[in-house]
C-alpha cells in the first residue's frame, strides 16, 4: 500500500528531535511522499530546505492567514515566486481565518488573493485555508479558480453547503483525522461519501491532530500526529465509504500525484 500524506509540518519544533525517525515511521507503514506545508515567508524556505534533503518529500510555498499581516504586496510575492523555484508542489497554505483573526481581515483577504495570482502565474495548484470565513473565502476563490491548475481546500471540516460549493468549483478535498473525532468529527462521516473519489486527499496535518480513536500503543505520550498515522485515517475512511483501503489508497495517491504533479506511485 503507497499513501500521501498530502500535509505534513514538517518544520514544526516537535518534529526537532527525531525528523529522521518520522521519516522512516512513515515509509514502513507505507506512507512514501509527504507534502511539506509551508506556512510563511521563512517557514517556506525551511520546507523546501527539508524536502530537496529527504526523499519522497516536496514543499508548499505560501504565507497561511495567521501570518499575512508580514505580507508585503510590493515585495512577498516576489520573494515567494523566488522560493516556488524550487522543490514545491502548490502555493500555499493560503487562505482565510476568522476564528482567531491573528491578522486582520482585510489583510488576509489581500495576501490571499495575491497568492491566488501568483499560482496562476507561475501554473502551480493552491494549497487552501478556510476557517470561519466561508462566505469570504468562495468570492474570491471563485474569481480565480477558472485560472488555477487545481486546489485543494485542506483540512476540511465544514459542512454540506460548504462541500458542495467547493466541489462544484472543482477543489479537492483534504480529509484529516478529525473525523476520527467522536466530539466534533461525527458530521464529516455522511458528508465524506458525497466526495467523488478522483476529489479525495488524505492528509494527517502532523503534528496536530492526531486521531483519537488511535489505539494508545500507537499514540506515545506526546500526543504528538505524525505521518505514520495515515494509515489509521486511511482504514477508517475506507470503512466508512465500503471499499477495501488498499483502493482507497490507490485513488487518493493517483489523487495527489495528479494534483501536485508527483511521480506516480509503483
Amino acid at each position: 500500500m503507497n499513501l500521501v500524506d498530502i500535509a505534513v509540518n514538517l518544520t514544526s519544533p516537535a518534529f526537532d528531535q527525531d525528523q529522521g525517525e518520522v521519516l522512516a515511521r512513515a515509509r514502513a507503514v507505507g506512507v512514501h511522499t509527504l507534502i511539506v506545508t509551508g506556512s510563511s515567508l521563512e517557514d517556506s524556505a525551511q520546507a523546501i530546505a527539508l524536502a530537496q534533503s529527504h526523499e519522497g518529500c516536496v514543499a508548499t510555498a505560501g504565507v497561511h492567514p495567521h501570518n499575512a499581516k508580514g505580507w508585503d504586496t510590493e515585495s512577498s510575492p516576489e520573494r515567494l515566486r523566488e522560493l516556488a523555484a524550487g522543490k514545491v508542489a502548490a502555493i500555499g497554505e493560503c487562505g482565510l481565518d476568522y476564528n482567531r483573526n491573528f491578522s486582520p481581515q482585510d489583510t488576509q483577504r489581500r495576501c490571499f488573493e495575491d497568492q491566488l495570482v501568483l499560482a496562476t502565474r507561475l501554473g502551480k495548484p493552491v494549497f487552501l485555508h478556510e476557517r470561519d470565513a466561508f462566505d469570504d473565502f468562495l468570492a474570491i476563490l471563485k474569481r480565480h479558480r477558472a485560472d488555477l491548475p487545481g486546489a485543494v481546500v485542506h483540512c476540511f471540516t465544514g459542512g454540506e453547503r460548504e462541500l458542495e460549493a467547493y466541489l462544484a468549483l472543482d477543489c479537492h478535498i483534504g480529509i484529516t483525522g478529525w473525523i476520527c473525532d467522536e466530539r466534533r468529527g461525527t458530521h464529516l462521516v455522511p458528508l465524506v461519501k458525497l466526495i467523488p473519489a478522483n476529489r479525495l486527499l488524505l492528509e494527517t496535518d502532523a503534528p496536530y491532530l492526531l486521531p483519537r480513536n488511535l489505539p494508545k500503543a500507537l499514540r506515545g505520550k506526546s500526543g504528538r500526529n505524525e505521518p505514520s498515522f495515515l494509515p489509521h485515517i486511511a482504514a477508517f475512511v475506507a470503512e466508512i465509504m465500503g471499499k477495501p483501503v488498499e483502493q482507497l489508497a490507490a485513488e487518493t495517491s493517483a489523487n495527489a500525484a495528479g494534483l501536485f504533479n508527483l511521480p506516480p506511485l509503483a
